[in-house]
């Protein structure tokens, strides 16, 4: 038994951040490649020079060729154009879907048997794309979505009530977009419903606010999108894939008819381990929970209908 082989497809912040995450938590060995010449290079030679400082042993690598990648038990696909302001995700779709193909076909034919975690954006729709355009079982593709959208959650209500984020759990489903539904009935302190700790209102705020949050923050930054959190999620998920943890995290995984979803990538609980997306968990939904859900299916199926694939 050799170290794990994690390959990073994009050298941008996501992806140098999600590489240091990687080395950092010791999960393999990490091979960071990018069509920019230099760049992957560049950070992974950093990356390794920090690893004294923090006692990491995980081999950093940066390449600018598929080859290296060959044997990569998981890979993170970052990517492609991020968002600028102003700018909607389905803008984002046709460049995008080029990207994402011909990604993934080179990683496919030399990792024929990874799985894949999908980060770039318009995200349910791109993860279908990689699933397409990589011939692997559905449960080895997933996406980036609850995962992130959760962990912002959490951190608003860790934030509002003053308690540590390791206590608070938040359930979000949905697309990974505007249309996403944080379920409030199914996010907790410490077991405790969070509607039993702050108003309706202050919920309310952070529900909406969990929605805008990667556009708040592209607001914020002015000349790019978020990528502690995005990448931090996308390692939390591959972590518990390669640990084979069985770690229930909402993620875009394929459905089969689950909440009456059929065909499609969405976020769902879902549990991860060895195999991927092992089992797609049902929890009962309300009336309202269920027609929020029903309106981002149809949002990207929307989207879906876009595609030039």
């Amino acid at each position: 038994m050799g170290r794990k082989k994690i390959t990073v497809v994009g050298a941008g912040h996501v992806g140098a951040t999600a590489a240091l995450w990687l080395a950092l938590k010791e999960l393999g060995d990490v091979v960071l490649l990018d069509i920019i010449e230099g760049v992957p290079q560049g950070k992974s030679l950093d990356l390794m020079e920090a690893s004294p400082i923090d006692a990491f042993d995980s081999n950093v690598q940066g390449t600018n060729d598929y080859a290296d990648t060959a044997g990569s038990d998981i890979v993170i696909i970052t990517a492609g154009l991020a968002r600028k302001p102003g700018m909607s995700r389905s803008d984002l779709i046709e460049k995008n879907t080029g990207i994402i193909k011909g990604v993934v076909e080179n990683i496919v034919e030399h990792s024929p048997n990874t799985i894949l975690i999908i980060v770039t954006n318009p995200l349910d729709v791109m993860v279908y794309v990689a699933w397409q355009a990589s011939g692997l079982a559905p449960n080895r593709v997933l996406g980036l979505s609850g995962a992130l959208d959760g962990s912002r959650m959490r951190s608003f209500i860790a934030m509002e009530l003053n308690v540590s984020v390791k206590d608070v759990h938040a359930m979000v489903l949905g697309g990974h977009a505007d249309s996403m539904v944080p379920v409030k009935r199914y996010s907790t302190v410490s077991g405790i419903p969070v509607e039993q700790l702050m108003s309706t209102e202050k919920l309310d705020a952070i529900i909406s606010r969990t929605r805008t949050a990667g556009g708040e923050i592209v607001g914020l930054l002015k000349t790019g999108s978020a990528y502690y959190a995005p990448s931090a999620a996308a390692v939390e998920m591959a972590e518990a894939i390669l640990k084979d943890k069985k770690r229930i995290i909402p993620c875009a995984s394929y459905c089969t008819g689950q909440y009456g979803i059929d065909g499609l990538f969405i976020g769902v609980p879902s549990k991860l381990g060895a195999n991927g997306v092992e089992e797609i968990l049902e929890v009962d939904l309300n009336e309202e929970e269920t027609a929020a859900l029903n309106d981002s299916v149809t949002a990207v199926k929307e989207l879906l209908a876009e595609l030039k694939v």
